[in-house]
């Protein structure tokens, strides 16, 4: 699992969750602290966890956190993101290369690296993250959404290329905010604003993933959308 934060981050969940699925969970983003804070929680769960801290768009990184997780590997999800608002009239390259690198060219190196252990292995499951912003272009938006949309296409196509050999790839959209540290502890007014019910449960969320995990070979799903009831859409 790379891109864990906070405790209350949609990373954070899903490892929690997976190690309640019996599952030993590698924790991977940038910031250790963060990390070891949820091994610790997991670990006081009862569950099994490890933490590393790897660049998701530095490929040697990458290729050395697949090391670190050995043979046994049965799922790999790809949380990392960011959102890169912003006129593109006034952007620069280097900020739109950035978005692209976190939101797609990690996902490649991520989603090449799984599929080198899983194929060999008979096959698994390689889920990641999307967001509104994979399926519609948004004013102000343009690099966040070229690159999400990117992503979601990297991942159809790897469904595609991969399913006779076994490895499910999943994308699962999260359409809205969710109701994580980042939006209660960054913007409590916009939180406010929202309520409980304009917030995507973040159990939610995670049950999305989880459902994608135990499908049968027999009926496999590319797509999972995540949405409140209020969202327009």
């Amino acid at each position: 699992m790379i891109g864990v934060g906070p405790d209350r981050g949609l990373g954070a969940q899903l490892c929690a969750r997976f190690a309640r699925e019996d599952l030993e969970v590698l924790v991977a983003g940038r910031t250790p602290e963060k990390l070891e804070s949820v091994v610790a929680s997991i670990e006081g769960a009862g569950g099994r966890a490890r933490a590393y801290t790897a660049d998701a768009t530095d490929e040697s990184q990458v290729k050395a956190l697949f090391d670190a997780a050995g043979d046994d590997l049965s799922l790999a999800v790809y949380n990392a993101g960011n959102n890169t608002p912003g006129r593109i009239i006034d952007m620069e390259a280097d900020y739109f290369e950035n978005s692209w690198r976190v939101c797609c060219f990690g996902g490649f190196l991520f989603g090449r690296e799984a599929v080198r252990r899983l194929v060999p292995a008979g096959g698994g499951t390689l889920l990641f993250t999307g967001a509104s912003a994979s399926l519609r272009g948004r004013a102000m938006f343009g690099a966040f959404n070229s690159s999400k949309g990117a992503l979601r296409n990297l991942a159809q196509a790897m469904a595609k290329e991969y399913a006779g050999d076994g490895v499910h790839v999943g994308h699962v959209v999260v359409d809205g905010p969710i109701g994580g540290d980042k939006i209660l502890q960054g913007f409590p007014e916009y939180a406010e604003k929202l309520g409980n019910e304009g917030m995507i449960s973040i159990e939610g969320i995670v049950d999305a993933f989880v459902y994608l995990y135990r499908q049968s070979r027999t009926a496999w799903s590319f797509e999972v959308d995540v949405r409140t009831s209020q969202e327009k859409w």
